[in-house]
C-alpha cells in the first residue's frame, strides 16, 4: 500500500498528459499524504468526444453511502482484484471513472532490518508515474458541497523480486503468500486505453511494472 508520494509541477502534468493549461498556480499538496489533496487526470467530463482534464480532490476516495467526506477508514489505496465487489469502488469501476494519478516519486517501507526503512521510487527513465486510480464525485447532503476524490489501485506483489520486499511481513502467513502490494503504473502508450476503454480493455492494464522501470533505494 502507498501512502505518501510527491506530486510533480504543473507543467509536467500538462506536458506529459496532455492536458490543457489549467490554473497557473498549484491548488493541490506538493508531498500528498491520505485524506491530503492531490492531482489527478481523467477523461473530460464535459466533453462528448475524448479529452483529458487535470483535477484535485482528496486522496480517499468518498463513495455514495458515505455520511462525511472525512472518512472513520482509510480509502486511498484500492486492491485491483476487489474492484467489481467491494461497495466503495464497484459503482466507479464498472462506470469507468479511471484516472492516472501523476506521482515524481513514491514511497514504501521496508522492514528487510527488523526496522522501518523508507525507499523512494523513481521512474528508471526519469519521467513521472502515471499510476493506476479510481476517481468519485460525492455532494454533501447537508451542505450541497461537492467533493472530488480518488483512490490509488494496487495489485498483488508477492512474486515480483523488487515490490515483494516492501512492508512488514506478516508472520502468521507463508513468505509466497504475504500479500504484498504494489502500485499499477500506466504507461503514456496505454493511457487512452486506461482513461477511456472498456472495463475488460482496463483490466489488461492491471498489472506490475517490470523491474527495470523502477529506480529504488533509501530515501534519504
Amino acid at each position: 500500500m502507498c501512502n505518501r508520494y510527491k506530486s510533480p509541477r504543473e507543467d509536467e502534468i500538462e506536458r506529459m498528459w496532455r492536458v490543457g493549461r489549467q490554473d497557473p498556480h498549484r491548488w493541490w499538496d506538493a508531498e500528498v499524504f491520505p485524506r491530503g489533496t492531490g492531482a489527478f487526470v481523467r477523461r473530460a467530463q464535459d466533453d462528448t468526444g475524448y479529452s483529458r482534464e487535470l483535477v484535485a480532490g482528496q486522496w480517499g476516495l468518498i463513495p455514495w453511502f458515505a455520511k462525511e467526506p472525512r472518512l472513520k477508514f482509510p480509502t486511498n489505496n484500492a486492491r485491483s482484484e476487489e474492484l467489481a465487489a467491494k461497495a466503495s469502488y464497484k459503482h466507479p469501476w464498472a462506470r469507468g471513472q479511471r484516472c492516472i494519478i501523476p506521482a515524481s516519486t513514491f514511497d514504501e517501507p521496508n522492514w528487510e532490518t527488523g526496522k522501518n526503512v523508507w525507499w523512494r521510487f523513481a521512474r528508471a527513465d526519469g519521467d513521472p508515474w502515471g499510476l493506476a486510480g479510481l476517481w468519485n464525485v460525492w455532494t454533501d447532503p447537508a451542505t450541497g458541497e461537492v467533493h472530488e476524490s480518488y483512490t490509488m489501485l494496487t495489485i498483488n506483489a508477492d512474486a515480483h523480486p523488487l515490490m515483494s520486499r516492501m512492508h512488514k511481513p506478516d508472520p502468521k502467513l507463508p513468505a509466497d503468500r504475504q500479500d504484498k502490494r504494489s502500485v499499477i503504473p500506466i504507461e503514456l502508450a496505454d493511457v487512452d486505453q486506461w482513461l477511456a476503454g472498456t472495463v475488460a480493455e482496463a483490466s489488461q492494464l492491471l498489472r506490475v511494472a517490470p523491474i527495470e522501470v523502477f529506480s529504488a533505494g533509501p530515501a534519504a
